[in-house]
């Protein structure tokens, strides 16, 4: 396409433009790499949205601990052989599901846009937010920053619900590009739990460092892969999917406090 041509692409046909060229970089990397702009690496798949990037079938080795480590779950987890956190009031009337993987680049999207919201409405009683939390992206993409994430995010959970929640925000925030692998650096993970007060205790540095939670992430992954869930993120409120992503991207915080009105009949 000349300069000319490219100039008079409406400001919509140069996002398509845009869209087709990363997919043909990603074709030529030879990896399946979202770029977080790219919203037509969104697919909606029963109302929820969902990663092109890739899925959870398969991928039950990509947080496999080491051979003869031994299963330790952390405090304060709850679900099917604890592979649930839990976070907000356990009476609450409603249950969100959450389903994401710390590498997710649209996790991070939606977590930029509505994750504020998301907490809010959890603290004022609403639902109570149960994470399903992934580590396909591992496959996906190479490296180890999903399960080693996940591991730390374990080491959190056993220091409470609340230090997990802050350290799960914290970890979005500091996402790294989803080409390189960050997440799989402990020394980056334990200078990004320094944002979390209080969390960097001895105990909290000693399990990150030896990978005491690899084993639990590794089921915590297993039980991702077995939930039927196609991709990340995907968020169901009752068990009932919710459309998170629009033509424009995201959605606010706004625009979801209003959906999970309309869903719920208040």
């Amino acid at each position: 396409m000349s300069s000319n041509q490219q100039t008079s692409l409406s400001p919509r046909d140069r996002m398509k433009q845009a869209k087709l060229q990363e997919a043909r970089s990603a074709a030529v990397r030879r990896r399946v790499i979202v770029g977080v702009s790219v919203l037509g690496a969104l697919a909606v798949v029963g109302g929820a949205a969902a990663l092109a990037i890739g899925t959870g079938q398969g991928s039950g080795d990509s947080a496999a601990p080491a051979a003869g480590s031994a299963l330790v779950v952390p405090a304060n987890a709850t679900g099917p052989d604890g592979t649930v956190v839990v976070y907000g009031k356990a009476d609450a009337p409603h249950t969100l599901k959450v389903y994401e993987d710390f590498r997710c680049p649209i996790c991070k999207n939606f977590e930029t846009s509505a994750g504020s919201t998301v907490q809010q409405l959890a603290d004022d009683g609403n639902y109570k937010i149960e994470y399903h939390l992934a580590a396909f992206l591992d496959n996906n993409l190479g490296g180890k920053g999903s399960k080693t994430a996940l591991a730390a995010a374990g080491a959190a959970l056993n220091e409470g619900v609340d230090k997990f929640k802050q350290f799960h925000d914290v970890l979005y925030a500091n996402q790294p590009d989803e080409r390189e692998d960050g997440f799989g650096d402990v020394n980056r993970i334990l200078q990004l739990a320094e944002q979390v007060p209080g969390l960097k205790t001895e105990a909290f540095t000693k399990a990150v460092t030896e990978g005491t939670y690899r084993p639990w992430a590794a089921k915590v992954a297993s039980a991702f892969n077995s939930s039927g869930v196609q991709g990340t993120p995907t968020i169901k409120l009752d068990d009932k999917p919710l459309t998170i992503f629009n033509q424009s991207g995201p959605l606010t915080g706004e625009q979801f406090k209003a959906l999970v009105k309309q869903s719920i009949g208040g």
